[in-house]
C-alpha cells in the first residue's frame, strides 16, 4: 500500500505537519524513533506568532505568560526592557510535545515507532527503508527530523560546514520566576536566556561558541545570573544542541520536502524555532494538498525570509563584545525602538 503522506520526525514540526495534513484529509503516518514524550534543548519561549499558530491547530499548551524581552548585561545592573503587543508564553518542551501529540491523535494521525535509514524515489513514490520493519511506500514525504536530518543526508543535500560553530545547552531550575519577561544576559562569547515556564520553574538556555559544560559557562560568564539562581535545585537533565548554522541549498528533492530545522537553520537567538517549524510544516502540507509540491521552495523562502534577515542582522550586530553595553543603553534610552522591534518579531 502506498500512503498519501509520511512524515519523518515526531517533534513539534512533524506533529504540526501531521495535524495540518489530517485537517486536509491526507491520512498521514508519522515515523519517529523515540518513544513517549520527547524532550530536547530549547529556549521554550513561544513568541506570540507561535501561540497564534498553535491555536489554529487546536493546541493550547500549559505554561506561564511573559510580556516581552529584557536584555541584561551579565556583569552589571544595566538592562533594557521591551514589550510584545500580545502575551507570549513559556512552555516546557515536554508540555508542548504532549499537547501536539494529543491533538494529532484526536484527528486520527497514525504513528510508527521506527528509524528510517534509507530511501529511494521513483516518479510516483518514495520508498523508505526502516530497521527491522518492512519498507514503506509514500506518495510524498515530509522530512521533519531535525537539525542533523538523516533524510537530508540520504537526499545528498547536506549543508557545508558552518562558518560559526555555535552550540546551546539548557537546564531547568526549581525556583519561582523573578520576572514576567524572558531575560537575555549578554557576556563575552555567550548569551543566557532565562524563560519562566511555570509558577515554580525557570529554564536557562546558554548559547556559546567555545564548548564547555553548563556549570562552567554559568560561573565564568554569568555571575549575576548565578547569584540570582542561588541554591535552587536543578529540575531537569542538561540538553544540548548544535552546531546551529545549517544552510541547506534546497528544501525539496523529488517527492521529499524538508520542513523545520531539517530545511535549514541559522541560530536560535530570536526564539522563533517553534514558530518557524510550524509555519514551514503548514507550507509543505499545503503544497502537497494542492498538488503543487514544486512550489514549496518558493513558499519556504517567503515564509522564512524575515527570520533569516533578522537573525543575520542580530548576529552581525551583537557579535562584537564592545557593542553589547551601548546597544542595551540605546534600547533603554529609546523604549519605542525596542517595542517596535519586538512587534516585528512577534508576527
Amino acid at each position: 500500500m502506498t500512503r498519501p503522506l509520511v512524515i519523518v520526525g515526531g517533534g513539534p514540526t512533524g506533529l504540526g505537519a501531521s495535524i495540518h495534513a489530517a485537517q486536509q484529509g491526507l491520512s498521514p503516518l508519522v515515523i519517529e524513533p523515540k518513544e513517549g514524550t520527547i524532550d530536547k534543548a530549547c529556549g521554550e519561549g513561544l513568541m506570540p506568532g507561535a501561540i497564534e499558530h498553535l491555536h489554529k491547530l487546536g493546541v493550547d499548551p500549559e505554561g506561564r505568560p511573559f510580556k516581552g524581552i529584557r536584555y541584561c548585561d551579565a556583569h552589571s545592573e544595566l538592562q533594557a526592557t521591551g514589550h510584545f503587543p500580545t502575551p507570549a508564553r513559556g512552555v516546557r518542551r515536554l508540555k508542548l510535545h504532549e499537547s501536539l501529540r494529543e491533538r494529532a491523535q484526536e484527528l486520527g494521525v497514525e504513528f510508527l515507532n521506527g528509524k528510517v535509514d534509507g530511501l529511494s524515489q521513483t516518479d510516483d513514490e518514495v520508498i523508505l527503508s526502516l530497521r527491522d520493519i518492512d519498507n514503506i511506500q509514500a506518495e510524498h514525504v515530509i522530512a521533519a527530523d531535525g537539525l542533523h536530518s538523516t533524510i537530508r543526508r540520504e537526499l545528498g543535500i547536506e549543508p557545508s560546514p558552518p562558518p560559526r560553530r555555535r552550540f546551546g545547552v539548557r537546564r531547568h531550575f526549581q525556583i519561582e520566576p523573578w520576572s514576567d519577561f524572558v531575560e537575555v544576559y549578554w557576556s563575552d562569547g555567550a548569551e543566557a536566556y532565562v524563560t519562566p515556564v511555570a509558577d515554580d520553574c525557570v529554564g536557562v538556555a546558554i548559547l556559546y561558541e567555545p564548548q564547555a559544560g553548563f556549570d562552567t559557562l554559568l560561573i565564568q560568564n554569568f555571575p549575576k545570573l548565578q547569584s540570582r539562581l542561588g541554591s535552587a535545585p536543578q529540575a531537569s537533565k542538561d540538553q544540548g544542541a548544535g552546531p546551529f548554522d545549517q544552510r541547506v541549498r534546497s528544501q525539496r528533492k523529488g517527492r521529499v520536502l524538508l520542513a523545520g530545522d531539517a530545511a535549514g537553520y541559522l541560530d536560535p537567538l530570536t526564539g522563533e524555532g517553534v514558530a518557524l517549524g510550524l509555519k514551514t510544516a503548514e507550507a509543505a502540507v499545503q503544497a502537497i494538498a494542492s498538488g503543487t509540491p514544486h512550489k514549496y521552495e518558493a513558499a519556504y523562502r517567503s515564509t522564512t525570509r524575515r527570520y533569516y534577515w533578522l537573525t543575520r542582522g542580530l548576529l552581525t550586530l551583537t557579535r562584537p563584545r564592545f557593542v553589547h553595553r551601548p546597544l542595551i543603553q540605546t534600547l533603554r534610552a529609546i523604549p519605542p525602538v525596542f517595542n517596535t522591534s519586538l512587534r516585528f518579531l512577534a508576527t
